[in-house]
């Protein structure tokens, strides 16, 4: 009764899409290839051939395993007529005949024969599967074998290497590869360009200097060291035969300007990490208008957002303003900025769509009023503190960390965000298991953990942390840090931020950090810690190394490890510090629970959430002098160099929790700016983002 679902299914497409013509369809393409879990090449076929016929007839979505698809026109030929004889219910017998098949069918001879295939390939497709697969150990032979077929070496680029790395391009845009295939694709493009690059000067050549599909500024904004992104970035857009010209970080407006005239550049993309980069973003983008430029500004980095774009940059910006989410997404923008006949239209879209989130925001800001700061700090958490439930740390002051080993930080690393700096969404481990990106995670993975084994047995990096621990009480909003236990001197005065949104039900309260400290009222003895601690010292030679030889995947893999390493010594030295505080034991929770955050107190970073200020990082580095304890310097907009490096403050309390300050009113900007000793013009910079 079943056989002619999937006909059913495909003609039922095909009705709707010629009745109801703006009708949209999705189905579940997987579904119908349930039966062959266990046997990949049977499954993606039928995966494959049921997706091209729903498609062919008008399907405008399907759920499906990108990874366990194969491109149609591969599908072994014996392979595909018995699929669709099932799939179209052309055959009595077809289920019968496509078991068989699969019966007989041995994976592993399958993929040990295409395997000796393809180095019997012509060196052109040679050439293209060394690219797709990410391939190196033959890219020289086979590239040398190539440029004596051509006239050029030249000839070779723009013939099989770009074809090669157009089909990487499509198979991208489809999601059929994945963002770390992607990067190896790009290593053995590079490597093919590099031994070529000799003949091509020798020739002298003209053309051999082509932007190719145009040209892209890329640069992390000034007082901002993170670059992984936007490396991945210029990596996804030289594989798409666009011409990349990446700045680096920290580069000033006027840099990045002079350098888009001078290179004669199609687009400029920014990105940054830290909330002061956005402020540097809007100066760029009014830079940009007073200079009467017309260069679309793409804008990128982990602060940055779609409707932050729309309400704070593009008004700026007379020329196109687009918010780029991730890697996957900037081909698609580049193109269509830079295609006479879409770039119209896309552009016209994105303003509608930016006005609508501009629409948008003005309405949420109504619906949400604004607590005057005497209303919220009414509104506090009704914290209890109690003497006996807060020990002293085990000594007061800074104690510097230079001895812990990349193998005990290995330990507590949190493989999560390790996935999501490749692009590849989901929880680890669950992720290794994940229908979608099984496959490209588990191999990522194994490649990380390799890497990993290098880091700690060779020593690439030097950890390098300090912390310490403070008397402390809170007055007001505000944290006082004493000299010492006398606690008639204050040596630090934090100033922390209030929630002032109103907050939904009585249950809820407007938070700051400074709740979770014993105010100074209350005669009691309470402490706050720091920390700073960092990975990345040896990243810039290693990673010097991995470019010099064309290897742009083992150079991103290092600083994303190196950044999970940096998160690790955060996990590992606030348990130190729990510990010497005196409520935790040593080994009471495991690496899993750690991740989960199951232990009591928080570690709060500045510019962040809780206390979104990044100014107050200076001190932190005064507190524990950390520039020479550590080796840390801060920028100019305070970013942390070197990148991996994390810095927070601790508090102890059973009640700590993490909380996002969000919007702030003007009453709480000048009440601020006058506890910090600043204006409110230098209060209103800083905290951009946050003004209601």
């Amino acid at each position: 009764e079943h056989d002619d679902y999937a006909r059913g299914f495909i003609e039922a497409v095909a009705a709707i899409k010629e009745r109801y013509p703006k009708v949209l369809t999705i189905g579940g393409i997987s579904n119908v290839s349930f039966s062959f879990r266990g046997q990949r090449t049977v499954r993606e076929a039928v995966n494959s051939a049921f997706l091209y016929h729903a498609i062919d007839a008008g399907l405008d979505m399907g759920i499906v395993n990108a990874g366990h698809l194969e491109v149609y026109d591969e599908i072994d030929d014996e392979l595909q007529d018995l699929v669709n004889d099932v799939l179209l219910n052309r055959r009595d017998d077809a289920t019968d005949r496509l078991l068989e098949f699969a019966e007989g069918f041995q994976e592993e001879e399958r993929d040990e024969a295409k395997q000796a295939q393809w180095r019997s390939l012509p060196v052109e497709g040679r050439l293209s599967y060394s690219l797709v697969k990410g391939i190196v150990d033959h890219i020289e032979e086979d590239v040398e074998e190539a440029r004596q077929k051509f006239d050029r070496a030249l000839d070779v680029i723009e013939g099989p290497l770009m074809d090669g790395m157009g089909v990487v391009g499509d198979l991208f845009g489809e999601g059929k590869m994945f963002l770390p295939q992607v990067v190896k694709s790009a290593r053995a493009m590079k490597k093919a360009v590099a031994y070529l690059l000799p003949y091509m000067e020798a020739e002298k050549e003209e053309g051999d200097d082509s932007d190719g599909r145009g040209t892209v500024l890329l640069a992390t904004v000034r007082g901002d060291v993170h670059d992984i992104g936007k490396n991945i970035v210029g990596v996804v857009l030289g594989c798409n035969d666009y011409r990349v010209v990446d700045l680096g970080v920290m580069v000033q407006a006027d840099e990045i300007l002079r350098r888009a005239v001078e290179d004669e550049v199609d687009v400029i993309g920014v990105s940054g990490l830290i909330t002061p980069s956005l402020d540097e973003m809007v100066h760029l983008a009014t830079e940009m208008e007073r200079r009467g430029m017309e260069l679309p500004l793409l804008i990128g980095g982990a602060t940055t957002s779609r409707r932050h774009t729309a309400i704070k940059v593009a008004p700026e910006y007379s020329g196109p303003t687009v918010h780029v989410l991730d890697a996957s997404r900037v081909t698609g923008v580049v193109g269509a900025l830079l295609n006479p006949k879409d770039k119209q239209g896309f552009v016209e879209e994105n303003q509608e769509r930016q006005q609508r989130d501009r629409e948008v925001y003005a309405k949420r800001k109504t619906r949400r009023p604004m607590l005057t700061l005497e209303e919220a700090r009414e509104n506090r958490p009704a914290v209890e503190f109690d003497q006996e439930d807060i020990a002293a740390p085990e000594f007061l002051g800074r104690r510097v960390v230079d001895d812990v080993s990349l193998e005990t930080l290995a330990g507590y690393i949190d493989w999560t965000p390790f996935f999501v700096a490749w692009e590849i969404r989901g929880a680890y481990p669950q992720v290794l298991e994940s229908e979608k990106y099984g496959d490209a995670a588990q191999k990522l993975f194994d490649e990380g953990r390799a890497m990993l084994d290098e880091i700690v047995a060779e020593e690439w990096l030097e950890p390098r942390g300090v912390y310490g621990f403070f008397p402390a009480n809170a007055e007001g909003d505000d944290i006082l840090l004493f000299k010492d236990e006398e606690r008639d001197e204050v040596r630090e005065r934090l100033c922390m931020l209030r929630q002032q949104r109103e907050r939904h039900g009585e249950e809820q309260p407007n938070f700051c950090l400074s709740d979770f400290v014993a105010p100074v009222e209350s005669g009691i003895a309470d402490y706050v810690g720091a920390f700073a601690v960092t990975t990345g010292h040896g990243v810039a030679e290693k990673v010097a190394q991995f470019e010099a030889d064309h290897d742009d995947y083992r150079a991103i893999m290092l600083k994303v490890l190196a950044d999970r390493l940096a998160e690790a010594f955060a996990e590992y030295l606030h348990e130190q510090a729990r510990i010497a505080w005196g409520y935790e034991k040593p080994g009471q929770f495991n690496n899993d629970a750690l991740i989960d955050e199951t232990y009591r107190g928080i570690r709060p970073a500045p510019g962040y959430p809780a206390c979104p200020d990044h100014t107050e990082k200076s001190k932190l580095w005064q507190l524990l002098d950390v520039e020479n304890t550590a080796g840390m310097e801060l920028t100019e907009n305070f970013a942390m160099s070197p990148g991996a490096s994390v810095s927070g403050w601790y508090f102890s309390h059973r009640d700590a929790r993490y909380f996002r300050v969000g919007d702030i009113g003007a009453d709480q900007v000048a009440d601020y700016a006058r506890r910090k000793g600043m204006t409110v013009a230098e209060v209103e910079k800083w905290l951009a983002p946050y003004l209601g």
